[in-house]
């Protein structure tokens, strides 16, 4: 198959998300699966599910799930509290389960999809875990490592960097976390 062409970073209005760098990229056959705003759609649906157990738990609601070979391989939620862990973040979950379904730890072929963006611990986790596509929906001012705090997605030095599709159902993921923070604080 011959060479994709080159895609630019563009804004999709209609879905609301926003990809930031598809990378020039060569035609790869393990990543061959178009990312859609429907299938964009229904990983957020099953983070978000995800999320939705973490504040149910008491937990800061963050879900992540990660999609490889046409289904869901991995989940995860926060778990920090529950496990007195502070790595128990709902990606580390998602990347663990994905590696034991796969039987390996490079995800080549994987899109995690997350409803806040990752950390520096998470992102490290990611890249080197090798997936190549990052979804989130909120952004993270005080700790995101997409690009809100840090960017260690665009670092070269850590290997080719992943595709980064944000804001995917931004509102929905962003009222999951005010809500949570406001009972917390008892709705102030």
């Amino acid at each position: 198959m011959p060479p994709a062409t080159p895609c630019p970073p563009r804004h999709d209005s209609s879905s609301g998300f926003r990809i930031d760098r598809a990378p020039q990229l060569r035609y790869d056959r393990r990543m061959s699966t178009l990312v859609t705003p429907e299938l964009l759609d229904s990983l957020m649906d099953e983070a978000i599910v995800e999320a939705r157990k973490a504040g149910g738990a008491g937990e800061v609601p963050v879900g992540a799930v990660i999609w490889s070979g046409g289904e869901i391989v991995g989940r995860g939620f926060n778990t920090v509290e529950r496990d007195a862990h502070v790595i128990a973040h709902a990606e580390v979950h998602a990347i663990t389960a994905a590696s034991r379904k796969l039987g390996g730890w490079r995800l080549q072929d994987a899109i995690l999809c997350a409803t806040l963006e990752p950390c520096t611990m998470c992102l490290g986790a990611i890249r080197l875990a090798r997936i190549p596509t990052v979804v989130f929906g909120a952004g993270d001012s005080r700790q995101g490592a997409v690009g809100s705090l840090y960017d260690l997605s665009a670092d070269e030095r850590l290997g080719p960097p992943p595709r980064v599709i944000r804001n995917v159902r931004r509102g929905e993921c962003e009222r999951l976390l005010k809500e949570f923070f406001q009972g917390m604080r008892g709705g102030t």
